[in-house]
């Protein structure tokens, strides 16, 4: 099944509005790590955004999921959020 972008960007919405909620309870055991999302639910924290995105690959079946930077510095960039249709990545 294809998620339409909405979807995406309602996935990337979700997890992101909870994660704002956990970063307190987090930030001291997790500083720095990346968050793997999926559903609002922290599925496993990382080195870097690459080992949260292997990891997403391995077993996020329809590959749509959200990383984020365990951090309370604000970053120019932002957090960096993924979430893709698996079906839209050319490998």
């Amino acid at each position: 099944m294809e998620m339409k972008k909405p979807d995406i960007q309602r996935e990337v919405d979700d997890n992101y509005e909870e994660f704002k909620k956990l970063l307190p309870t987090i930030i001291g055991q997790h500083r720095d790590k990346f968050a793997l999302m999926k559903e609002k639910k922290v599925l496993g924290y990382f080195s870097t955004a690459q080992d949260a995105r292997e990891a997403a690959d391995s077993f996020v079946k329809d590959g749509v999921f959200s990383i984020q930077q365990v951090t309370d510095v604000p970053i120019n960039l932002g957090f960096f959020t993924h979430a893709v249709a698996r079906d839209t990545v050319q490998h």
